[in-house]
This record gives structure tokens, sequence and C-alpha cells, in this order.
């Protein structure tokens, strides 16, 4: 089982930072203790109003059965009731690192 990479970009409505970071915290930890995701999250040094998360999926299996819970739908719900999902890169792959080592 691979894990698998998601990125989503949140922007709170106005006013509603904390509670936008409170849910996400729930969120992460239902996600986490569920063994669905591990999750980190930064803010956009350039655009301090958008939070960038970035989530390891602990398989295509998993993120699957997150898609089916309804705990984590309840929590989705919510947030969105909050804050703006501007967009989501559902699914990123690795690219061989042999590139990066530059040419000799």
């Amino acid at each position: 089982m691979a894990e698998v990479l998601s990125i989503a970009y949140i922007r709170p409505e106005e006013g509603k930072d904390e509670e936008t970071l409170q849910i996400l915290s729930q969120l992460y930890g239902l996600m986490h203790r569920k063994g669905y995701s591990h999750d980190l999250l930064y803010r956009d040094l350039k655009d301090t109003g958008r939070l960038v998360n970035l989530r390891y999926w602990a398989s295509e299996e998993m993120r699957a059965e997150a898609h089916e819970d309804p705990e984590v739908h309840r929590l989705w719900q919510r947030l969105g009731n909050i804050s703006k999902v501007e967009a989501v890169l559902e699914k990123l792959e690795a690219i061989d690192g042999s590139w990066s080592g530059g040419a000799q």
C-alpha cells in the first residue's frame, strides 16, 4: 500500500480563521485515529488568508474509506460552511529523484 499525496488550498471566511483551524484540528485527529491519513497545514506567506493542507493518505483504499465515513463528512461539511476550498490536487505522484542530482 503506497501513500497518496493530496493538496488542498483553503481560505477561511472573514473572521473565521480560528474556527477553521479548530475544525481542521478535529478533522486531522479523526483522520489519524482511523488510520486514513496524516496531515500538515501551512499558511501561505504571500497570501496570508490562504491555508495549504498536505494530506498523506495511507493508501487508495483508506482514502476511499474516508470518503464514505459519515464522521469525516460531518467535519468536511462544517469546514465548508466557514471556509472555501479553492482548489484540490487529488493525487500527486513523486518523480524519480535521479534528475535532481544535476548532470555530471
